[in-house]
């Protein structure tokens, strides 16, 4: 039991939170801070099952967490009574008490994405499949969880940009390059865990193999990668900027809106980095690195029976 607390607190998801939530307020900081710790369970017991060929146990439960986004029921009773969809349910209700009915409705599509990326991840652990780089990145972009947390961080800072402007396809860059820049650097900290249980779900492993080259060489690249996607989230940013204060009829109100979400954005980029540098133990911890569950992995939170 004491190496569970131990792990679970290592990663330090309430340090996450503090770093990119700007200046909410505590109540929304500590919220953020428990759906991080939901979501790192969900990650591993997502993954404990995949390592055990038992997926079958996942569809009840992802079944359920979608029949909630969509109804807000649960419609079996077993399901109610899971640990983990209870811990969705509890969460998801009072995260969405604190949403507008448009941030909802990206909240709600979002995490359809995240579920539907976990789904993705497992197919691609199959024997013999690796995805190519360009698949790996993209849905990378969802099994990350960053985007429902972004939109909790957006609400509790007053942020209201309207989905004409998150349809904008400068918006959208600014947004795929901000989580492009988080995803692969958490890549290049995971690495170790991942390639010692054979998880292909990797930018360095998947580049590795494109180059066929050395993993040291594949994260040289990345991290190359990763400068030159900063650089282009700079230009991202200046077009969405020059694209809103060319607009005659641009409310200087949206416009503060808009700058206030990207320098969100940034603050996720910095605070995940120096998250994962200094406050998180799960990357440098020996069990992570050597490929091993976590101690706090428990197979009756997937089980509906």
């Amino acid at each position: 039991m004491t190496d569970a607390v131990d792990q679970f607190a290592g990663i330090g998801f309430g340090h996450l939170a503090g770093r990119v939530s700007g200046e909410v307020a505590y109540e929304t900081v500590v919220l953020l801070a428990e759906w991080m710790a939901w979501s790192f369970v969900l990650d591993d017991q997502h993954d404990h099952l995949i390592r055990n060929g038992e997926l079958a146990a996942w569809r009840p439960v992802a079944g359920a967490i979608g029949d909630y986004l969509r109804t807000g029921r649960i419609n079996s009773a077993a399901a109610e009574g899971n640990p983990l969809v209870r811990g969705f349910t509890e969460l998801c209700d009072r995260i969405l008490a604190g949403l507008s009915e448009p941030a909802t409705a990206r909240f709600q599509a979002h995490f359809r994405l995240v579920l539907r990326s976990l789904d993705q991840e497992a197919c691609n652990r199959r024997a013999g499949v690796r995805p190519t780089v360009e698949d790996h990145v993209l849905l990378r972009r969802h099994s990350s969880q960053l985007l429902p947390m972004m939109d909790m961080v957006e609400a509790g800072l007053g942020i209201d940009v309207p989905q004409h402007v998150h349809d904008l396809p400068e918006f959208r860059a600014v947004v795929a390059s901000t989580l492009d820049i988080i995803g692969w650097e958490n890549d290049m900290f995971s690495l170790p865990k991942e390639h010692s249980c054979g998880d292909t779900n990797n930018l360095v492993t998947l580049v590795a193999t494109r180059d066929r080259c050395s993993l040291a060489d594949a994260l040289r690249t990345v991290e190359g990668d990763i400068h030159a996607r900063i650089e282009e989230y700079l230009d991202c940013k200046g077009r969405l900027f020059r694209l809103l204060d060319a607009g005659d009829g641009t409310d200087p109100a949206l416009r503060e809106a808009v700058s206030r979400c990207v320098r969100s954005y940034e603050d996720w980029m910095i605070g995940a980095d120096l998250w994962q540098r200094y406050e998180c133990t799960r990357y440098s911890d020996e069990r992570f690195a050597a490929g091993l569950e976590s101690a706090y992995t428990r197979p009756d939170l997937v089980s509906v029976a």
